[in-house]
């Protein structure tokens, strides 16, 4: 086979419709979109949820709820993903960024306790649940 060969499957694609080249072949004049109205203008559509004027669903039904704008994503870690670090290191939200242990956008790091550690750590800016603080200080980590 070579690229000269190659072709679509039969039947997966369409010739174009051609509007607009005279009454001799159906689709002159208003190329198919009849007669004045919004749709026959250029670029006139109606916008997304628009139901003529009658209002519309996203308007009729009741609002649930709020959107927190104060709300905080933080990554959450356990005890046992810190055991990939050196003992005696200092960890912060870069170290685990750049050992890529957290990914992507967040605010914050919490540790949660699941696991357990026999290394030292000091942790820096970086949350930390009442379990995994004491696994953590119960083998001689620090956290500020």
């Amino acid at each position: 086979m070579q690229l000269h060969d190659l072709a679509p499957a039969p039947g997966s694609r369409k010739n174009r419709k051609k509007v607009g080249r005279g009454p001799g072949s159906g689709m002159g004049k208003t190329s198919t979109r009849g007669h004045k109205g919004l749709k026959a203008r250029s670029g006139g559509n109606v916008r997304p949820g628009f139901e003529g004027g009658q209002m519309p669903i996203y308007r009729r039904l009741p609002k649930r709820g709020f959107y927190n704008i104060f709300k905080t994503k933080n990554a959450v870690l356990n005890v046992k993903d810190l055991d990939r670090f050196e003992d005696g290191a200092t960890i912060d939200i870069e170290t685990l960024r750049d050992a890529g242990v957290v990914k992507g956008q967040v605010d914050g790091v919490k540790i949660l306790g699941l696991g357990e550690t026999k290394k030292k750590f000091s942790l820096k800016n970086i949350l930390v649940s009442k379990t995994a603080k004491e696994k953590i200080e119960s083998a001689g980590g620090s956290i500020e």
